[in-house]
């Protein structure tokens, strides 16, 4: 844009600063460092990061930074350009041992045994779906404006698909789950996890399991669907590579095949996630979410002891220790679900609106850093009085799934993100 800059960035994120400046044509562009971190670090220390030494270049900070405001650009630095990731050739040949080694080796697998994808695979897989295989199908990027997009096919995407151990049948979900443009493997710092709720006729047609242990490893299409995300992130979208893409500090073991969540409609008393969103209830929908992480509740409070489990308080009890920074997806087991319609709440609005009511923090904590990430009360909202979790009902979803063993459920700190049609791309 014609202004000098001096981009301060901390000393763990060197290798992602620099090659994603290289990647947009910057291979020089001047970079300052501070030591790492700066989160939870005082005033003082944040200064003597000031005053001391980039701990790449070893140069005083601050001069480096008015340096590179005020030096004009060398020739070599203001060249421009942009730069094209080689996809390799079409074909590779070796025994089936190396090629597993080769992808391996290459990052292009989640470190298991792959599918290996032969021509005669993909071509299989690519009957699966009635568009053509140089279609394009979307965009990814490992965060959407901080890095490049890559686009892909949907030949690229039934060669991942293979990869994963899916079947033809399973490539329109597979495709719409690309379509959307959300990539499995963020590079926030935070390890972050991503889901996908399955309804329509399709979760029969798949043979999708969303009875007992619908969430567990007890479906092929779950898992390779679930697989199939995580592999294309990689491939498709240059996620996924530590300490350049990926930046998760712990990792995340969701990460492998993801959460894919098939609606029990059937034994659900309450509309599917899909009919909430607006499609028709026989259209087949993937729903997506992202946030932290999924935990197990409690039942329902006062199990065992009062005549009448209170399973909205539950859920409230246990919606709360994750923080606001996403939603909350919920899955509750159908028969949570049909307490809770027993109970008054005979539509997932209703319980949303009541937990929105009803789960609250103060408004101190609601100001501080993790919360403003969603909301802040006013100034004058005094420091005690309690304020709502969530300031809108619609950041609570609810899912029915299980096999009505025990009336549990699980919270999900995810928030929804969109909804895509699968039939579009059968």
């Amino acid at each position: 844009m014609g202004f000098p800059t001096a981009p301060m960035v901390t000393i763990a994120f060197k290798d992602l600063a620099k090659t994603n400046a290289a990647q947009r044509g910057m291979p020089l562009e001047r970079i300052c460092f501070t030591p790492h971190p700066v989160w939870g670090k005082t005033d003082a220390e944040m200064y003597a990061y000031l005053e001391g030494n980039d701990p790449v270049s070893g140069k005083p900070l601050m001069k480096e930074v008015i340096d590179a405001l005020t030096s004009p650009l060398t020739a070599e630095e203001s060249k421009t350009g942009t730069v094209t990731p080689s996809v390799g050739p079409p074909t590779y040949s070796d025994t089936a041992d190396n090629l597993q080694q080769y992808f391996i080796d290459n990052g292009m697998t989640d470190f298991m045994q792959i599918v290996l994808p032969t021509q005669e695979r993909v071509d299989a897989m690519l009957k699966g779906t009635s568009h053509k295989p140089d279609e394009v199908v979307g965009k990814m990027a490992p965060a959407k404006g901080s890095y490049p997009e890559w686009s892909y096919t949907v030949r690229q995407v039934a060669i991942n698909a293979v990869m994963a151990g899916a079947t033809p049948e399973y490539l329109p979900t597979i495709l719409a789950l690309a379509a959307s443009g959300l990539t499995a493997l963020s590079s926030s710092t935070n390890s972050f996890a991503v889901a996908a709720v399955i309804n329509g006729p399709i979760r029969d047609k798949l043979n999708m399991n969303y009875g007992i242990g619908a969430m567990g490893p007890f479906s092929q299409p779950s898992a390779a669907i679930g697989r199939a995300w995580t592999i294309l992130s990689k491939n498709l979208s240059n996620s996924g590579i530590p300490g350049q893409t990926y930046l998760g500090t712990l990792g995340n073991s969701t990460n492998f095949n993801n959460l894919i969540i098939p609606e029990n409609e059937q034994a659900s008393p309450w509309t599917p996630l899909h009919v909430q969103k607006g499609f028709k209830a026989e259209e087949n929908v993937a729903s997506l979410f992202v946030g932290f992480s999924i935990s197990q509740g409690q039942g329902g409070i006062g199990l065992g002891v009062r005549p009448v489990p209170q399973y909205h308080e539950a859920i409230a009890y246990n919606c709360i220790p994750f923080g606001p920074l996403f939603g909350a997806l919920i899955v509750c087991d159908p028969l949570v679900a049909q307490g809770l319609v027993e109970l008054g709440f005979k539509t997932k609005e209703q319980l949303a609106d009541w937990l929105q009511k009803n789960s609250k923090i103060s408004a101190k904590n609601a100001r501080s850093t993790l919360f403003a990430g969603r909301w802040v009360p006013k100034v004058e909202t005094p420091d005690d009085e309690m304020v709502p979790y969530y300031q809108r009902p619609d950041s609570y979803n609810f899912v029915v799934v299980g096999g009505q063993t025990n009336p549990y459920h699980m919270v999900a700190n995810m928030s929804y993100r969109v909804s895509v049609s699968i039939d579009q791309w059968a």
